[in-house]
């Protein structure tokens, strides 16, 4: 079976919103049972925006209540063509606007003070720099160091929240600690969950992104 998108955002919703257990969350998104203990314990993926799979078309409240009810029973994932799209790989390099490009750094200092366990590398990729920039920001050595301001780069347009998740996920895969945390007592109310959508990913807006194209810019850009 294959897993949902960003597996790890998946299973901290379940985690919040469910009674379900380690092992049937596990099993839904090919997550370690530890992993999904580390996420329950807020150790990993504290930043993660947690997604409603049932929003996204992979799952139904009637299978989750269901699971609820037979801790044995194991969740049928489902998939649409929004899904489809999104877990094909984007091709060709990112185009970030001109407009963009100064708040590059802010977005480097956000990821290396609130991410350290992303590497040089995936950081340049999901911001489009370089590692010497990179460098220069963690170690205050940026020319603009004195007015540099942490910013998520989802929130400043330089990746989709997809991406950013994805990185943090794949970066944490290695990282896995047992512990326990409270669970509700039942699946929570549709209502309930559902008022909650204005903090989760807008479907149209993630497809956006998966669609956009363009071209990394140099080092050069990053220092303007």
């Amino acid at each position: 079976m294959s897993a949902p998108i960003m597996p790890k955002a998946t299973a901290k919703w379940l985690l919040q919103n469910t009674i379900l257990t380690f092992d049937q969350i596990s099993d839904f998104t090919q997550l370690h049972p530890l992993e999904v203990q580390s996420i329950a314990d807020d150790e990993t993926a504290q930043h993660m925006k947690p997604v409603d799979p049932v929003l996204m078309g992979q799952l139904t409240r009637e299978e989750i209540e269901k699971a609820e009810k037979d801790p044995a029973h194991k969740l049928k994932l489902q998939t649409n063509a929004l899904v489809t799209a999104l877990q094909k790989p984007r091709k060709g390099a990112r185009y970030t606007p001109v407009s963009k490009r100064l708040e590059k750094p802010d977005a480097i200092f956000w990821l290396v003070r609130n991410h350290p366990e992303l590497p040089d590398a995936v950081i340049g990729r999901l911001v489009g720099t370089t590692k010497a920039t990179i460098d220069k920001v963690r170690n205050r050595q940026h020319w603009n160091s004195a007015n540099l301001k942490a910013s998520d780069p989802v929130t400043l347009g330089l990746c989709s929240q997809i991406e950013l998740d994805q990185a943090i996920d794949k970066a944490n895969r290695e990282k896995t600690r047992s512990g326990t945390r409270t669970r509700p007592n039942t699946l929570r109310p549709a209502a309930e969950t559902l008022a909650e959508t204005d903090e989760l990913l807008d479907a149209e807006e993630i497809e956006a992104e998966v669609n956009e194209g363009g071209a990394v810019e140099s080092d050069a850009d990053d220092e303007v």
